[in-house]
């Protein structure tokens, strides 16, 4: 049976759809010694690499990681540079890779898998998965809940368009926000154009997963329940949620 290379590849947990589809367009995905191009299908016969390497294309076994991301790993697949990478922090995995982004002056909850219907379904706009952070800032005065109101009311306009959280309120030297999208450093670029640069920011919650009591560097793979609680935050249980909330607050507010 044929499919689309990219929904081949990303079952395979080479990478997700997205991702998958930015490879074959950089020209460093070849079906059977040709260079593919986006729309190829292929079958379980087809000789499929990646920059000249073959890959398993067969399904791999789905495993989901979180990982506390120290601050200076960049979470590309490979560096150009050389910089240190998530995935030196992580077992040895075949088709292990990122979920998303988390820039490298950036801490916190990251996932890794090598699922990659659920790298599509946490980073496609259309699903609209919350990621929440805290942030410290910098300037004369700590942002006040009038500051942060601009962040959620609609107004804000960055380079690449307008931009809105869901949630911002003051925090001890900051101000935690909750964003349902994931652009290239939004927090950090919204808290800039309101006067209140970031000096720091750490990521706590994405969906219904929190950070909780992990330590920097440290992961561990999600079973059945956390990841029903990742992907269906609206199911976990009030007392459960008040309970994380207060420990996010105890240890970093």
């Amino acid at each position: 049976m044929s499919e689309r290379l990219q929904k081949r590849l990303a079952r395979a947990g080479v990478a997700s759809r997205r991702a998958a589809e930015e490879m074959i367009a950089a020209g460093r995905i070849t079906v059977n010694g040709e260079v593919a191009v986006l729309g190829r299908t292929v079958t379980d016969a087809d000789d499929i690499r990646l920059d000249g390497q073959l890959i398993e294309t067969e399904s791999v076994p789905k495993v989901t990681y979180m990982l506390y991301k120290p601050r200076g790993y960049v979470t590309t697949a490979r560096d150009e540079y050389g910089r240190r990478n998530v995935l030196d922090a992580m077992p040895r995995i075949p088709g292990l890779h990122p979920v998303g982004r988390l820039d490298r002056d950036s801490e916190g909850l990251l996932l890794l898998t090598t699922d990659g219907d659920l790298t599509l379904t946490m980073t496609h706009p259309r699903f609209g998965h919350e990621k929440a952070y805290r942030a410290w800032t910098d300037g004369p005065a700590d942002p006040t809940q009038a500051d942060l109101d601009a962040l959620t009311d609609g107004t804000l306009k960055l380079e690449d368009g307008p931009a809105r959280a869901l949630q911002a309120t003051p925090a001890r030297g900051g101000a935690f926000v909750t964003l349902g999208e994931g652009r290239n450093r939004q927090v950090r670029r919204m808290l800039e154009d309101i006067g209140h640069p970031v000096t720091r920011l750490l990521r706590y919650r994405v969906g219904g997963l929190w950070l909780g009591n992990m330590e920097v560097g440290e992961y561990q793979q999600l079973d059945e329940r956390d990841l029903q609680d990742l992907l269906y935050p609206e199911k976990v249980p009030a007392a459960i949620w008040d309970r994380q909330w207060e420990r996010i607050q105890k240890r970093w507010g």
